[in-house]
């Protein structure tokens, strides 16, 4: 479909060239924005997801909705790719509140092959299938086989951490199923307020878990790339590829998982002047 990356083009030039299909409309168009298009001018934020049933997709997309004023304030299009197919971007969408008219759903993770992103842990089995191959690979990777400070980071959702921001407020109440329902101002007695505090990035990782076994097959109609890492793309105005970030792990989506979209004011100035709304 695209030349390799490493054999000619680069990242712009292969993300420029992808067309896949948009979840809103069923429809094959470019993932990048055209010269003439409504959204152009405006810094993107292009997120390559790994399988849209993946903690990290699921938790990056919350992360957007709780950011989503900084987006804003910095006049951003979010943008992104999923692996899985269109019911799966649907249902995406209807859990995260993501909206489908800027999501994107590669199937056989093409894009993510394209870009040489990690592919994750490949062991393989004797006389096992690809799916079969996957799912123990899966296993080692959540041991932190492969997959380097998965473990540091489920130990943070447990333990809490005081550079992180508070996640759930005092009068949101999450469901977790098995756990019943629980008020943020319960998390006080954890440990405090104003900061990530012990269990509560691990209740909203238990929410977003029994969404996705309770959907699987929708959120994961192939296992053959649960394995597969995404990566971040941080383009200017004028298309300026100004930061990425290649996931190499389990949870690992972000440089600073503490505050994962902290990047954006290393590169972007906000501005008050006109902001369209957020696509988030």
């Amino acid at each position: 479909m695209w030349e390799a990356v490493g054999t000619g083009m680069n990242v712009q030039d292969v993300l420029t060239q992808a067309r896949l299909l948009r979840v809103s409309d069923g429809e094959q168009i470019n993932i990048m924005p055209t010269p003439d298009g409504e959204t152009s001018g405006r810094p993107l934020l292009l997120l390559i997801w790994p399988q849209l049933g993946d903690f990290d997709s699921l938790e990056y997309a919350w992360w957007l909705q709780k950011e989503r004023d900084t987006l804003n304030s910095f006049n951003v299009e979010v943008r992104a790719v999923g692996i899985g197919d269109r019911a799966s971007g649907q249902k995406f969408c209807e859990f995260t509140g993501f909206p489908s008219t800027h999501l994107w759903v590669d199937p056989a993770a093409e894009l993510h092959r394209q870009l040489g992103l990690y592919e994750g842990l490949s062991l393989k089995l004797p006389a096992a299938s690809a799916s079969t191959n996957a799912y123990f690979n899966l296993l080692l990777m959540c041991a932190g086989i492969g997959s380097p400070g998965t473990l540091k980071e489920v130990f943070r959702g447990y333990l809490g951490d005081r550079r992180a921001p508070q996640l759930i407020a005092d009068l949101e109440t999450v469901k977790a199923v098995p756990l019943p329902p629980i008020k943020g101002s319960f998390f006080r007695f954890a440990g405090g307020r104003g900061f990530q505090r012990p269990f509560e990035l691990a209740t909203l990782r238990l929410r977003n878990m029994t969404e996705v076994l309770g959907n699987w097959s929708t959120y994961v109609p192939d296992a053959t790339y649960i394995t597969q890492r995404g990566a971040t793309f941080l383009f200017s105005s004028n298309g300026e590829l100004l930061f990425e970030h290649r996931d190499r792990n389990l949870l690992g989506f972000s440089p600073h998982m503490a505050q994962p979209l902290s990047f954006l004011g290393d590169y972007l100035q906000p501005t008050l002047a006109n902001c369209p709304s957020s696509v988030i």
